[in-house]
């Protein structure tokens, strides 16, 4: 049974591999504003994005007017930071902004935006975070980069047995 769909037109938009075969199997899908987003969950290329942009801050219509804001690199940070009850979580989905991203953090709206980047090993994660954080700052933006402990991530903090107070504690150390 077909659905009106040719295997040429799934390839061209992302959905079916030069195979034939699904390109977001053994992933976990998040829908973007324009986009889909797969996380693997097998040995295979981490992140998958359909051809395109990713758009803007994920679920920012929703935590736009918040006072404050805590932005972090993945959607899986992102989602154990609502489970543990904090609302206030948009993500970038990477440690790089991009235009249509930072001028959402930019909107004139007076917030603090906390950085809850990776801790990476190389750095990369904390260095992405004070560049951001410099760069707000020019733009009138109050920013805050969150210390999670080394080699640590929001979602492998919980996952390694860290809280909600324990990361509030956190948010509440964090620093310019």
């Amino acid at each position: 049974m077909t659905l009106g769909y040719s295997l040429s037109y799934l390839q061209q938009v992302g959905l079916v591999n030069a195979a034939g075969y699904d390109t977001f199997s053994q992933r976990v899908i998040f829908p973007l504003e324009s986009n889909l987003y797969g996380r693997s969950m097998v040995n295979a290329a981490a992140h998958r994005f359909l051809p395109g942009a990713k758009g803007g801050l994920y679920r920012w219509e929703r935590v736009k007017q918040s006072p404050e804001v805590i932005l972090v690199e993945g959607l899986f940070d992102l989602a154990v930071l609502w489970q543990a009850g904090f609302r206030n979580v948009t993500c970038a989905i990477g440690s790089h902004l991009n235009a249509r991203q930072f001028q959402q953090l930019c909107d004139g709206v007076s917030r603090t935006v906390y950085l809850a980047f990776d801790s990476d090993v190389n750095g990369s994660g904390q260095q992405a975070a004070q560049q951001l954080s410099w760069r707000l700052l020019k733009q009138g933006v109050t920013a805050l980069r969150v210390e999670l402990p080394d080699g640590h991530d929001p979602n492998s903090f919980f996952a390694r047995g860290g809280d909600g107070r324990q990361f509030q504690y956190l948010l509440e150390k964090a620093k310019p």
